[in-house]
């Protein structure tokens, strides 16, 4: 299967073309010390639904080749992908990286939260909340949780289990790499705030539908 190449600068100033299909068989089969994501992710990217796994099927290549390197660094610790991250070289984060930024997956059938809880996740991620001086999600991930490539992340279609899991890492202060922005969000959410934000972007499906309303915007 050819997933073809696309450019990219080299680390030391070189450039590189980044080999999709050696990131498809990094996320097929490992590397080096690294096992297979798809154990974990899927191939397609979609993961298992559990929430225990992000879905990163068509997230930015940079974003993800950014959270790699957090977490080979110990910058974004987590005691399964650190040592995955640190078995894989540079060459190796920006293929897998590049292949799952270019691969779509079906979005799982989950349970439907109770609506007033989405509504409640929607106001905070288009409003904010002005009296716990919250801004709107919107304002960095884009409308409707689309994201804002390379170094935002999309939220549309993440699962809730994630979401509530790393919004629960940034209160704690266990993660640390975003120049301390999502600590000080995160610190001001509550526990029904944050099921509701989780709720709210998990039933957003379709994240190609998002991004064109993101374009429709600007």
């Amino acid at each position: 299967m050819k997933f073809g190449l696309v450019g990219l600068a080299h680390t030391q100033g070189t450039p590189r073309q980044t080999d999709v299909d050696h990131g498809a068989i990094i996320a097929a089969q490992g590397v080096g010390g690294a096992p297979a994501c798809a154990q974990c992710h899927a191939f397609n990217g979609g993961s298992d639904g559990s929430g225990a796994f992000p879905r990163i099927a068509t997230q930015s290549n940079s974003y993800l080749a950014q959270q790699l390197r957090a977490f080979a660094s110990g910058v974004r610790a987590n005691a399964v992908m650190s040592p995955i991250a640190k078995a894989l070289s540079e060459d190796d984060i920006a293929d897998v990286a590049a292949y799952y930024a270019g691969v779509n997956a079906p979005y799982l059938p989950l349970a439907k939260p109770a609506l007033a809880l989405i509504q409640h996740g929607e106001q905070l991620a288009k409003v904010g909340n002005a009296a716990k001086d919250l801004q709107a999600c919107d304002n960095c991930h884009g409308p409707g949780g689309a994201g804002q490539p390379p170094a935002i992340p999309y939220l549309a279609g993440q699962y809730s289990q994630y979401i509530t899991f790393e919004l629960r890492m940034w209160q704690l202060d266990y993660r640390k790499n975003s120049q301390d922005v999502m600590s000080k969000i995160a610190g001001k959410l509550d526990d029904q705030d944050i099921a509701a934000l989780a709720a709210y972007y998990q039933q957003i499906v379709g994240i190609e539908q998002t991004r064109a309303l993101q374009q429709e915007m600007r």
